[in-house]
This record gives C-alpha cells, sequence and structure tokens, in this order.
C-alpha cells in the first residue's frame, strides 16, 4: 500500500527508463529508486518526494538542470490527469526504442530463448487519431483541479470524458481528445452541452442514479460512424430528446444506437441494442475483405495498423494452396479470413460465442467458403476430436488475450507439431513465459514488435517459430 510521508527534496537525478505510467525512473547514489511525474529518459532534475511505495519512492519535478533530447511537446490539455497516453510527453521515436528493448528483454530474460532474426519494430502513421473506438461515462460529480476547487464562483460539476486512475467514481470532463478523428469532439460536446440545457440527469455512480450513463463512439476508414448512448432507466420523453437532436445535429451518423442498462456496470454483452435510426451496425473494409461492425463487436482498435500487422503474420507464415491453418482465439475471424485466400483451408476456435457468430457471417458477406469456425474454451476444444474433424495444421496462428495460453494449449501444439506457429501477443512476458514451454520443439526464426497505440506503452510482438528437426539444441 501507498504510505504518504513527510515531503522531502532529491537533488540531482538523471532519468534512465520510463515506466508504464508515463512517469520517468531514477535512482540515486545509494541505489533508492524514484518514479518521477512528467519526466522522460535524459532529463536531469531535482525532486520533491511525496509518497513511499515498498520498492520506490513517488515524486514531481522540483526544478531542471537539463531537459531530455528525447522530451516531446505534450497535445493535450488533459495529459496527466485523464490516464491515457501517458508518453505523450516522449518523442515517438524513443517510445519505439523503449518498446522494442522490453520485448526483447522479456524475450531473452523471461523466455530465455534464442531469436534467429530481429526486424525493426514497425511504427504506426497516423500517431495520433488513430482509434476507431472511444468510450466516455457521464457523472454528475467530475473531477475538479485544484484552481476550480478554489475558486469562489459557481461550477458545473457535471461532465463527460473518462474515468480518474484509481478514482473509479470521478470522471475527468473530456474537452478535446487526440485518439479520435472528427466528429468525435464536436459529437460528444454537443451532447453533453444539450444534457446540461436540458437539465437531464448525468449519472451518479456512487448512488446509482441519474438517466444519462455511457456514451460510445465507433468510426470505420471508409468514413461511418456508430453512436450509443446507454441510459440508466427508460424515460421515453428524455430519451426521444437526446437522441432526435443527435440525429438532427449530426445527420452523418451511420447507426444511432441506445439502451437501458440498470446494472451495476456498464458493459454491454448482455443488454439489448436498440436503433434509433440508420443501421445497427457499420462496415469496415480491410483489403479486399469487408466487415460489419455492431455495438458489441470487437474489432481491432487501430484498423489501419492492424491491416500492417495481419500483413506480418501472412509474411511470417508463408503459406501455400495445400496449407491447413488453425486460427486460435480467431475473435471475428478478422486475420483467419485475411489469411483464407492464401490457404486450402482455415479454422479458427473462440470462446465467445457472439464472436464466432459474427465471424461466421463475416466469411458469408465476403464470399469465403473455406474458412470454417467453432466455439468453445480453447483448452477444451482443442482436442484430439477437434484435430480428427479437420486434420493437422501445418501452421497455427495464435492471438491469445493479455494472460498468454493455457498451459494445455501450449501441450496441444507440441503434440500437434505443425511446421510452423505464427505467435501475435499483446504482452510479450506471458508470450515469452509460452515460448519457453516450446523452446525443445521450436526455435523462434523471426521476431518483430508492431506498435498499435502511440503514446502509449502498449506493444504488440509477432514471432514465427519454426518446427525443430532431430530436437536440435537452442
Amino acid at each position: 500500500m501507498p504510505r504518504r510521508i513527510k515531503k522531502f527534496t532529491v537533488r540531482h537525478l538523471e532519468v534512465t527508463d520510463i515506466n508504464s505510467k508515463g512517469m520517468g525512473v531514477a535512482k540515486d547514489a545509494e541505489g533508492a529508486v524514484y518514479f518521477i511525474k512528467e519526466a522522460v529518459p535524459g532529463d536531469q532534475l531535482s525532486v520533491e518526494v511525496f509518497r513511499k511505495r515498498r520498492n520506490y519512492f513517488e515524486a514531481k519535478p522540483l526544478s531542471w538542470k537539463q531537459y531530455s533530447p528525447m522530451r516531446a511537446q505534450v497535445r493535450c490539455e488533459h495529459f496527466g490527469v485523464c490516464g491515457g497516453c501517458k508518453w505523450q510527453h516522449l518523442d515517438y521515436a524513443a517510445q519505439l526504442d523503449f518498446k522494442e528493448k522490453e520485448v526483447l528483454h522479456n524475450l531473452t530474460h523471461i523466455g530465455k530463448v534464442r531469436i534467429g532474426e530481429q526486424l525493426p519494430i514497425l511504427g504506426a502513421d497516423p500517431q495520433f487519431l488513430y482509434r476507431n473506438k472511444m468510450e466516455y461515462a457521464f457523472s454528475n460529480r467530475r473531477w475538479l483541479e485544484e484552481e476550480e476547487i478554489q475558486s469562489e464562483g459557481s461550477i458545473e460539476r457535471r461532465g463527460l470524458g473518462f474515468h480518474k486512475p484509481q478514482m473509479w467514481d470521478k470522471i475527468v470532463d473530456i474537452q478535446k481528445c487526440y485518439l479520435q478523428a472528427e466528429p468525435s469532439n464536436r459529437i460528444r460536446n454537443a451532447i453533453k452541452a444539450y444534457a446540461i440545457e436540458k437539465a437531464l440527469p448525468f449519472f451518479d455512480v456512487k448512488a446509482q442514479s441519474g438517466f444519462l450513463r455511457t456514451l460510445m463512439i465507433r468510426n470505420t476508414t471508409k468514413g461511418e460512424i456508430m453512436v450509443l448512448l446507454q441510459f440508466y432507466h427508460e424515460n421515453l420523453e428524455w430519451q426521444n430528446s437526446i437522441l432526435s437532436f443527435i440525429k438532427n445535429q449530426f445527420p452523418e451518423i451511420t447507426a444511432l444506437l441506445y439502451c437501458i442498462n440498470s446494472k451495476a456496470n456498464d458493459t454491454l454483452y448482455d443488454q439489448e441494442i436498440e436503433c434509433f435510426s440508420g443501421r445497427d451496425y457499420i462496415e469496415e473494409q480491410l483489403q479486399h475483405l469487408r466487415f460489419k461492425i455492431t455495438a458489441k463487436s470487437f474489432y481491432q482498435t487501430n484498423p489501419k495498423q492492424a491491416e500492417r500487422l495481419y500483413e506480418i503474420v501472412k509474411t511470417f507464415a508463408e503459406l501455400s494452396a495445400e496449407d491447413l491453418v488453425f486460427d486460435l482465439y480467431t475473435g471475428t475471424g478478422t486475420i483467419a479470413l485475411f489469411l483464407a485466400h492464401s490457404c486450402k483451408k482455415v479454422v479458427g476456435i473462440e470462446s465467445v460465442p457472439e464472436a464466432i457468430a459474427a465471424a461466421r457471417a463475416n466469411a458469408v458477406n465476403n464470399n469465403i467458403d473455406n474458412a470454417y469456425f467453432e466455439v468453445g474454451d480453447m483448452k477444451t476444444v482443442f482436442n484430439t476430436a477437434f484435430i480428427a474433424r479437420h486434420g493437422t495444421p501445418d501452421v497455427v496462428i495464435c492471438d491469445p488475450p493479455r494472460n498468454g495460453m493455457h498451459p494445455e494449449v501450449v501441450q496441444q501444439l507440441r503434440k500437434l507439431k505443425p511446421k510452423k506457429i505464427v505467435y501475435v501477443s499483446c504482452n510479450s512476458a506471458t508470450q515469452a513465459r509460452d515460448l519457453a514451454l516450446m523452446k525443445d520443439d521450436y526455435h523462434i526464426a523471426i521476431s518483430q514488435a508492431v506498435d498499435m497505440f502511440p503514446q502509449t506503452h502498449h506493444v504488440e510482438n509477432v514471432v514465427l517459430l519454426k518446427r525443430k528437426e532431430n530436437h536440435e539444441a537452442l
């Protein structure tokens, strides 16, 4: 647990690293570690320490002796408060360098594996306005800055924005966000202004009361837009009022949706979605493929970089027209369908029934008849009977969640011994753990990191594993 302490000053620190929260990391001459707000590697500064953790101190800058050449100009007025874009003050080339080093460190130190060829990290373009999905929360008790608290005038407490880190009941009111292209900001700000003008009750998360709960905005590279409002309870007059306003103010919206959610949480997956205007889906284009995206659909949040990621998977897989491919953790089948034209047959497995239904529909909509999808828990459905139905794969694609693959899935892969495994991971630490379990049977031919989320610490990594012959030593 954090411990408040009597503040003290430490002088002449040099920042050498950056953590996932965007805090600079430094050590003093005695080896004590400091996490410093708004500092980046290369900064030389003095700090005020305000909190003691088990293994480090937390501090804020007092004065700089020298600014780092890696420092970047921050764009967003909400930087450091809303919890997003925590690396925005770090030059993008430096962001890529630190991400690449983290992946390499995890593979070699956690997995203790050798890498045949390490390809340079693939940076993202654009580095802002790249997200196709944003979710905001309404609150009648937004986060207040210190100067607002000290002011004597009346303060508007209603807000629409992001949950403040470590304060689940506080919302940081967002004026302009640099993650999603317009009209995202215009839509959000217009909805908030209208709701305040009409005195529609904003949600109170502690009391579990209010009317306006959340707002989701999705877009596609084709220019289609989805807007979904969650209401805490039904009120036909209020619902029709705000939805009609949105429809008239933004006629370019493709899908205007809503739901009534009186649960304790905001998740949509068990809710009935209603269409107020337009279609109940938007459509995305991925090269020759078209994907219908509903309110509950999963689709890569950075669509332009996702296409580059899938190209890397395809290149690593080196598929032939006779190959049988398994796509484990297939989601809505995007990778499987992307590869379908390059192989004889592809089979996707996923535990979420709605995702498999979407994958099958996407296959039909794209006239793909060699892609098959099954639903079930990976460690149980990926078994001997499954292999008997579909055959032994030549290539396996794995794209598991952050916690990696279940050990039983890894063991099944070792038994199957496909010629190649392409392992896509959003967490190179768990990827390294899984690779260590397979290193007696496979060697890592190629590894390449891919930056899907600029301005954050998150990074994907793609690894090509090739089956060893005669179990040669690493």
